[in-house]
């Protein structure tokens, strides 16, 4: 069974897919790509497309409500390279399942679930449009009385989509609530095409029953941000606690030197955009993986004070050392 990194906004940079890749991941999702932003030659939306050495393979995510600025993302996705001159990206995925609402009242994410019409023609402006497999990543339905997902399915596999990876919740019940694993069950017996399941897989017993409806792959998201050596836990099928609470300390001083790298490869291949400090940049972007890494655990909260006031690198690594 492969495990693969969801796209998670805000954390599946390269270097936590690097992290990811390291402990066990077979592939990972960039953070959602906003195609209209590419469309407008927004610099902060390439820098969601960059990649760096050492984190396997990597699947861009893309998300959008036109036709064109699906077709012109798909364009520019295509076209990134890697350094070797290989492409950057092995699967261009498009969203329509993102339930936030800065993402569906632009038309997109999960309120394309409730237009199966409309995803068949923005899958098929991407498939026009660049020679790599193209997936599609969906719910349920809106909501229990309105389930869509066979239609997705049918719009995906007639289209020529590669893939179907599927959370097998409802756009209603935005991240908790029961996970289907009957219903995803049964579009797996449906689908000609290879299914991911997604969903709520924070252990072995919990990846072993979504394995038990008949996926291809296996997703998971939150799970693996306080541990990133997740996925070879499940993988072997054993304690995943070990993965949660190993030795944090080395896997944040990894993380942090993952991050000043990325920085520096930012700044070279972006030299006329601003790009923060190596203070900076460290402070905001590890904030939003500390507090998850250590989260739960004896002094955690004082830990999260402190480091609610640190500003540098220095005051970051001595606040961990001193957890």
């Amino acid at each position: 069974m492969k495990f693969v990194l969801a796209p998670l906004a805000g954390f599946t940079d390269a270097p936590f897919r690097r992290l990811c890749f390291e402990g066990g991941a077979d592939l990972s999702y960039t953070e959602m790509v906003s195609a209209a932003g590419l469309a407008h030659g927004s610099s902060p939306t390439r820098h969601l497309m960059e990649t760096m050495p050492g984190e396997g393979p990597v699947a861009c995510q893309l998300f959008g409500a036109r036709e064109s600025d699906l077709a012109f993302a798909a364009r520019e996705a295509t076209a990134c390279r890697a350094d070797d001159g290989s492409p950057r990206f092995v699967e261009l995925n498009l969203n329509a399942g993102c339930p936030m609402t800065k993402v569906t009242r632009e038309g997109a994410g999960a309120k394309l679930a409730e237009d199966p019409e409309k995803v068949y023609r923005l899958l098929k402006a991407m498939v026009e449009n660049t020679d790599l497999p193209v997936t599609l990543k969906t719910r349920l339905g809106p909501h229990p009385r309105r389930r869509t997902v066979f239609e997705l399915l049918d719009a995906a596999e007639r289209v020529g989509a590669k893939g179907f990876i599927l959370h097998a919740r409802y756009t209603s019940q935005m991240h908790g609530g029961e996970v289907h694993l009957d219903e995803l069950a049964e579009v797996v017996s449906r689908a000609k095409i290879p299914v991911t399941g997604n969903g709520s897989v924070v252990d072995a017993k919990s990846a072993a029953a979504m394995a038990a409806t008949g996926v291809d792959a296996i997703m998971v998201g939150r799970a693996a941000l306080a541990a990133p050596a997740i996925f070879a836990a499940l993988k072997a099928g054993g304690d995943v606690r070990r993965a949660v609470c190993g030795e944090q300390n080395e896997v944040v001083r990894k993380h942090l030197g993952y991050l000043l790298e990325f920085r520096r490869q930012l700044a070279e291949r972006f030299p006329r955009d601003h790009i923060p400090s190596e203070d900076a940049f460290a402070s905001v972007k590890m904030h939003v993986h500390l507090f998850r890494y250590f989260n739960g655990r004896p002094g955690a909260a004082a830990l999260r004070a402190r480091l609610n006031s640190v500003r540098t690198l220095a005051e970051i690594l001595a606040a961990i050392q001193n957890f």
